[in-house]
C-alpha cells in the first residue's frame, strides 16, 4: 500500500501551516513511521529552514532527533504551457516516488495559489486546512452574508479544493479527506468564537469538511522553531525543555489532531 499523503493548505498566509505540517511530521516519526516532507514554498523555505534548524541543534548538542527525508521545490514563474506541464509532470512522479517509499508523505504549501499548490490538492489523501479563528480568513472559504452571518457561497479556496476533488476523481482515486483546524484559538469562548463554529458547521456539511480544533496561541511554538524542535521532544533532557501546564495542554491539542487524521493503514 502506497504511504498517505498528507498537504498541508490555505491560500492564506499566517495560519500556521509550517508549524502545523512540523508537528504532524514529528507525531508519525515518534509513532516509528519512515517520513517523506516536501516545502512547496522553497522561496520563503519555513518547513525546510525548520527542519534545518532541527538537524542544527541535534549536531550542536550531540544527541540524535528523529528527521524525515525532506524535498523542497521553488515553483517557477512566468512559464510557458510547455514548462508548466513539464513541471507538473515532474513533481507527479516525485510525489508517487515518495509515496512508495514511506509510510507518510507530508507536503505544506505556500499560502497563495500556483500550478503545483493546485496539483498537490490533487493528490492530497488527506487535506488540512489550518485556519485562524477569525471572520477575516474565513472569507477564503465561505462568503458570509453580514446581516444574516450565514453563508452565501464558497469562497475562492473552498473551490480550489473542489476543482482539485473533480480531478482527482477523474484520476479514479480514492474521496480525499478535508479537515479544517480552528488554529491559534483563544481559551476563552466569545461571541466571535461561537460565530464561527456554527459556520464552519453549516459549511462543513455544505462542501463536505470536517471542523476540528487546532492548537491554541502560545509562544512556544515561536521558540521551538529556532531550535526545530516541537511539543514531543519538550520534557526531553536531551532538549532540556521544561514542561509546563501551558506544554501540557498545547500536547493534548496536538494529539486530538493526530487521532483526527487517519492515515491509509489505519
Amino acid at each position: 500500500m502506497a504511504g498517505t499523503i498528507i498537504v498541508v493548505g490555505n491560500e492564506k498566509g499566517g495560519t500556521g501551516k509550517s508549524t502545523l505540517a512540523m508537528h504532524l511530521i514529528a507525531c508519525f516519526l515518534k509513532e516509528g513511521k519512515k517520513v517523506s516532507s516536501v516545502d512547496l514554498d522553497g522561496r520563503q523555505g519555513t518547513l525546510t529552514h525548520y527542519i534545518q534548524n532541527r538537524a542544527a541543534f541535534a549536531e550542536r548538542h550531540g544527541i540524535d532527533l528523529d528527521l524525515p527525508e525532506h524535498l523542497s521545490v521553488t515553483v517557477r514563474e512566468n512559464v510557458s504551457p510547455d514548462e508548466q506541464k513539464e513541471d507538473e509532470n515532474a513533481f507527479a512522479e516525485q510525489i508517487e516516488t515518495l509515496a512508495k517509499d514511506a509510510d507518510v508523505v507530508v507536503i505544506d504549501t505556500p499560502g497563495a495559489d500556483n500550478y503545483l499548490f493546485r496539483l498537490a490538492h490533487v493528490y492530497a489523501d488527506i487535506l488540512v486546512t489550518p485556519l485562524n479563528d477569525s471572520l477575516i480568513d474565513l472569507d477564503v472559504l465561505a462568503k458570509i452574508d453580514p446581516e444574516t452571518l450565514t453563508v452565501k457561497s464558497p469562497g475562492h479556496y473552498a473551490q480550489t479544493v473542489w476543482q482539485a476533488r473533480q480531478k482527482r476523481a477523474a484520476l479514479r482515486k480514492k474521496a480525499s479527506t478535508w479537515l479544517i483546524l480552528r488554529n491559534r484559538l483563544m481559551h476563552v469562548s466569545t461571541r466571535n468564537e461561537k460565530i464561527i463554529r456554527s459556520l464552519l458547521d453549516s459549511l462543513g456539511k455544505r462542501i463536505s469538511f470536517t471542523p476540528v480544533p487546532g492548537l491554541g496561541e502560545r509562544i512556544i511554538f515561536r521558540e521551538l522553531f529556532l531550535k526545530g524542535l516541537t511539543l514531543l521532544d519538550v520534557d526531553d533532557k536531551r532538549t532540556q525543555i521544561e514542561m509546563s501546564v501551558s506544554h501540557v495542554a498545547a500536547r493534548q491539542e496536538l494529539r486530538s489532531i493526530r487521532n483526527a487524521v487517519k492515515l491509509n493503514s489505519e
